[in-house]
């Protein structure tokens, strides 16, 4: 399989301005990102509309290119990306992976377990989940929950904690129900990621602000794999505080 890992990364952000750049011990959050991915991935590309994250991905050794400003999801930057980089690569790729730019401690391990999914030929889109364990997962509202059917292919994903447990207290569901959150890592088939970025948005993902409901409101499956491994999005300068020093403790700083 020939994947091409691509990394979109803005600098706007509502919570954390110019988070790709921020500091994290040294480095920035992209190159840390960048790296982590490169463990597993040949082939990594940062998809940006801001010179000033391009510069930076140079300066550090990175592959990067320059995507329109107007994308209104991370998944329409990709495609540009993959069209742009694909003119001037040496293969031909048979599968994209979309991986989030703001998680500095990415577990290589999870790439690992996404493209386990494209060892069946019939999947067309896969992404990652892990169950709750901790019961203030489900008052976290940062957080995206995924119901699933028996083959492992995603019904919903949501803002709200789903399912709900009728006549029971919140804080006792996880004794009721197994519940799983969505870790926002995509693999494409080419194909796929070419049709869903030229679908139109869903009434779904606009009321959930989620970009793979469009997928599912127009009929196609998204693939779900299991990973152990925990991810911490930074969105916030708490967040971004958080991830320095588990980095500072992991890197004896």
């Amino acid at each position: 399989m020939n994947i091409l890992g691509i990394i979109p990364a803005r600098y706007g952000s509502t919570r954390l301005n110019g988070k790709p750049l921020v500091d994290i011990c040294g480095k920035s959050m992209i190159q840390r990102v960048y790296e982590q991915a490169s463990k597993v991935l040949e082939y990594v590309v940062v998809a940006t509309d801001d010179k000033r994250i391009f510069d930076a991905v140079v300066n550090f050794g990175g592959k990067v290119v320059m995507t329109a400003e107007n994308h209104t999801t991370g998944t329409n930057r990709c495609l540009e990306a993959y069209e742009i980089f694909q003119k001037e690569a040496p293969i031909q790729f048979d599968f994209v992976i979309n991986i989030q730019g703001d998680e500095p401690l990415l577990e290589p391990g999870q790439i690992k377990s996404l493209i386990k999914c494209f060892e069946d030929p019939s999947t067309e889109l896969a992404t990652l989940v892990m169950p709750v364990t901790n019961i203030s997962d489900l008052f976290n509202e940062s957080e995206v929950f995924v119901v699933f059917d028996k083959n492992n292919k995603a019904l919903y994903f949501s803002r709200s904690v789903i399912p709900h447990v009728r006549d029971v207290h919140k804080t006792k569901w996880l004794e009721h129900h197994n519940y799983f959150k969505h870790l926002g890592m995509y693999g494409f088939k080419i194909d796929s990621l070419k049709e869903f970025a030229f679908l139109k948005q869903s009434k779904l993902e606009v009321a959930e602000s989620l970009e793979q409901n469009r997928w599912l409101e127009n009929g196609g499956v998204i693939k779900i794999e299991f990973t152990q491994y925990d991810t911490i999005p930074v969105d916030t300068i708490d967040d971004l505080e958080k991830v320095r020093r588990i980095v500072a403790q992991m890197e004896g700083l």
